[in-house]
């Protein structure tokens, strides 16, 4: 076990388990933005439809994603590109918005069906928004690393010892 333990530790040390390391906390951070955004948004009734609450809250948590993921995970610099960062970014945010839709669609018929506090209920939509999360997760990651790929001859095979990046 200790081993194994080492080994991961090892490989989080390279260049692409840096990368997993940083795409996933931004993830958590994402995760928490929306989700806190879907409870306060529908909890305190400032948008009274559970998919539009849901829209709205994972909307709120991709702009950050965008640019934490665009300069921490992959290490871009200065102006985006619109056709290769931008819009298949947007595309697959987009696409985990409408995964997020079908669970926020169930949500609602669930909502509709039974007579539980609004309390329980905000639960009920923030944790199937989660849950949608999660499923999309990784198909994500394929992607983004695909329009933040970093040349070949740019990734160091060796463990990194320091950030020089910051």
């Amino acid at each position: 076990m200790i081993q194994r333990l080492r080994a991961v530790h090892a490989w989080s040390q390279t260049h692409q388990g840096r990368k997993v390391v940083r795409f996933t906390s931004v993830s958590v951070v994402s995760t928490i933005v929306s989700f806190t955004a879907i409870s306060v948004i529908y909890g305190f009734h400032l948008l009274t439809g559970v998919i539009e609450s849901t829209v709205a809250g994972n909307l709120i948590a991709t702009v950050p994603s965008y640019y934490l993921n665009r300069t921490w995970t992959w290490g871009k610099r200065g102006r985006s590109h619109f056709r290769k960062e931008i819009v298949p970014f947007w595309t697959m945010s987009f696409l985990g918005i409408a995964v997020s839709m079908l669970g926020a669609t169930w949500a609602k018929e669930q909502v509709k069906e039974h007579t539980w506090p609004h309390l329980v209920n905000t639960g009920l939509v923030s944790t199937t928004n989660l849950v949608s999360f999660g499923l999309f997760w990784i198909l994500k990651m394929m992607v983004f690393n695909r329009i933040f790929h970093v040349a070949d001859h740019e990734v160091p095979t060796e463990p990194v010892t320091e950030d020089v990046r910051g």
